[in-house]
């Protein structure tokens, strides 16, 4: 893509610069501290300010009303504001600037809250001070701000979605229903993630297989969703708009021929996952009755390549992975969640046969009978606790660190109600059981949680607080107890009264875990958070977005969610997408590298230090009979962080709106004292 040459070094000659300047108090947030007013008097003083105000709220309809109206009627053509951070309000007054006929990049914002007034609180005098200097930097740079246009690139209108959980699923049909081609991978044999092991969901108590049922023949109907399984990405180029993915995707292994036979022949078995390896499977398999697809398929991962015998005769199973390549506009990271693996030895977990998750309890639930008692390790269960906040609300020097060095300090959000749920449905399910509930607190936050909690209460579910610095202890019981296991903790509802339970099961409510997709986030180049999960661009403003343009979050890969919230989170990410490949065309700001011809003489350390991946290039041109190298910008590619810039030995590359010009006006400016700015600023 050529280069988009545009000067940004100096002020068109035939425009006189009028500049409009305006410091906002922030409903208190800056005028507390700045003398807002003495700022606007001590700019309105300086050289081509037409106008400068104050308003408790510039971002307000009636304060933006203001700035338009300036520009119309006073002949504005350069606006600075003094505000708060530019990433909450700099579109928001881009946008007023515009609807005044104004070029949006013709204004600056001063970020004079965060920088100013919440840094010195207890001195007004010298935040004022500082406020005037901001200013006259931002005045000092606006003189020399050009027009600029937004770099618009050809969208393929065609979504990749990465995962085939429900999340994936809602965010898959949502983006078909705007008229978007969408290609669904899914890594796993079969469609679903989670939600098919579970039975029920909260708080409707519906179907959870059916709901995802529902969910799968809406989107398997739709003709512009193309669904590729046992499939992932292994090869990324491009940009927002046009990625280029490359995916391999491996064989099921038998067809609608040989199916039967095939797995009557299988012996080899294998941990069935589906029950969280509470059993056994073949490895040629289905999860679950009415899984999607229906046809069975060979985990390649645990088989153990010998030859099945159909018919007394040999039949090699072969895997024939082959590779698919899409062009496609925007991707969708619905990658879903593991749930936390207790180490061995924790709380009992892997050494006391009697202590399950409970994931692996729901998976034991649906495989009795109704009517049946609840038995476990061969005898009857009478007496069981549930503990909360198993891998979640972790402390540093109390739970031991995962892999990376770092505790689980967040809250899952979903384990209690899950909790709750289950002890209600097993208090209905078996009349004579006994439960404990061992929490830090109860946090049944979303719609409807609050009467499940109630329930549980007036089920006779009995609660134990525990504080995390002092954790249950889950011990094996004497030969000859009455209980196989004790479970010893400190009751703060007792005021810290020490209780000792014996007990026949110990479920343990695990929270969720970021799924391990480290090849994928390196290849995206995309981030992740203090919590490992991946990371959004801003919580406020860009809830779904990543900071990697066109990529877009849905559920669980974000941070834990209860399937309500990830179908929330999946139709929002559908809505952004819809917005940016609608129009087949994206735009995105001009804040990119731009090469003064004149100066480049090709020494390629542009090229050395830009770290975008395709942003800059060294081509060949011929000018007057001879060649010369030159730099050339990929506009899509380029972030704009300047490190080309400074690499450059004749000053030949300059940052739109961010120019070298413009940074030194604006240091010379912030470093006068303050009468000086006023008597030598030009």
């Amino acid at each position: 893509m050529p280069e988009k040459k545009i000067s940004n070094n100096e002020t068109p000659s035939s425009e006189k610069v009028r500049v409009g300047v305006y410091t906002c108090h922030c409903g208190g947030n800056i005028s507390h501290v700045v003398q807002c007013e003495r700022v606007a008097k001590m700019l309105g003083k300086m050289p081509d300010v037409v106008i400068a105000r104050t308003d408790p709220s510039f971002c307000s309809d009636s304060g933006q009303a203001v700035i338009e109206q300036d520009i119309k009627e006073l002949g504005i053509n350069r606006v600075v504001i003094g505000a708060c951070a530019p990433s909450l309000h700099e579109q928001t007054f881009r946008n007023t600037v515009t609807r005044a006929g104004l070029n949006p990049y013709l204004y600056h914002h001063v970020g004079i809250r965060e920088q100013d007034s919440w840094v010195h609180p207890n001195d007004p005098e010298g935040a004022t001070d500082k406020a005037i200097r901001l200013m006259a930097a931002g005045l000092a740079k606006a003189r020399l701000l050009t027009p600029l246009d937004p770099i618009r690139l050809k969208a393929e209108k065609h979504t990749l979605v990465i995962g085939g959980g429900v999340a994936g699923l809602r965010a898959a049909l949502d983006i078909a229903h705007q008229g978007i081609r969408v290609t669904l991978v899914e890594k796993s044999p079969f469609l679903g993630g989670r939600m098919p092991q579970l039975e029920s969901v909260f708080p409707t108590d519906e179907e959870a297989r059916q709901l995802l049922n529902k969910l799968i023949q809406e989107v398997t109907a739709e003709e512009s969703i193309k669904i590729i399984t046992q499939a992932e990405v292994t090869g990324l180029s491009g940009y927002v708009g046009n990625y280029n993915i490359s995916l391999t995707q491996h064989s099921r292994g038998v067809d609608g021929v040989t199916t039967e036979a095939l797995m009557a022949a299988c012996t080899q078995e294998t941990p069935d996952e589906f029950n969280y390896n509470l059993t056994q499977r073949k490895v040629i398999y289905q999860p679950y009755p009415g899984c999607y697809p229906p046809t069975p398929a060979v985990d390649w991962e645990h088989y153990d390549g010998k030859p099945l015998q159909v018919n007394g005769k040999p039949f090699h199973l072969k895997d024939e992975p082959h590779n698919i390549e899409l062009t496609v506009g925007a991707i969708v990271m619905a990658t879903g969640f593991d749930p936390y693996e207790p180490r061995q030895g924790e709380y009992g977990y892997d050494q006391i046969p009697e202590v399950v998750t409970l994931p692996q309890l729901i998976r034991i639930l649906s495989r009795i009978p109704k009517g049946e008692p609840l038995t476990w390790n061969g005898h009857a269960v009478r007496d069981l606790v549930l503990i909360h906040c198993v891998g979640s609300r972790e402390l540093d020097g109390v739970n031991q660190p995962q892999a990376d060095g770092q505790v689980n300090n967040y809250c899952s959000r979903v384990c209690c109600t899950a909790s709750l749920h289950t002890a209600i449905d097993m208090r209905q399910r078996f009349p004579n059981l006994n439960i404990y509930e061992l929490y830090q607190d109860i946090r049944t936050y979303g719609r409807g949680h609050e009467e499940i909690y109630r329930r549980a209460q007036n089920a006779m579910v009995r609660f134990v607080r525990y504080h995390g610095t002092e954790l249950p202890e889950v011990l094996p019981a004497p030969a000859g107890d009455t209980h196989p296991v004790l479970v010893r903790v400190k009751d703060y509802l007792t005021r810290g009264k020490e209780i000792e339970m014996g007990v026949d099961m110990v479920v343990l409510a695990v929270g969720m875990m970021p799924r391990q997709i480290d090849d994928l986030v390196k290849m995206l180049k995309i981030s992740r958070g203090t919590d490992r999960f991946l990371l959004e661009a801003h919580p406020k403003l860009r809830p779904v977005e990543m900071s990697v343009r066109g990529i877009v979050l849905a559920g669980t890969a974000q941070g834990p969610m209860n399937i309500q919230e990830s179908l929330s989170a999946a139709s929002a990410a559908a809505a952004k997408v819809a917005v940016l490949l609608g129009q087949g065309q994206v735009e995105l700001p001009p804040f990119v590298a731009r090469v003064d011809e004149s100066k480049c003489n090709g020494t390629g350390a542009c090229v050395e230090a830009c770290r975008e991946e395709g942003a800059i290039a060294m081509q060949t041109f011929k000018e007057n009979g001879r060649e010369i190298r030159r730099a050339v910008i990929t506009p899509a590619n380029c972030t704009g962080c300047g490190a080309c810039v400074g690499a450059c030995p004749n000053r030949a590359i300059d940052v739109q709106a961010w120019t070298l010009g413009q940074y030194e006006a604006m240091v010379d400016a912030i470093t006068m004292e303050i009468p000086a700015i006023l008597e030598n600023v030009s």
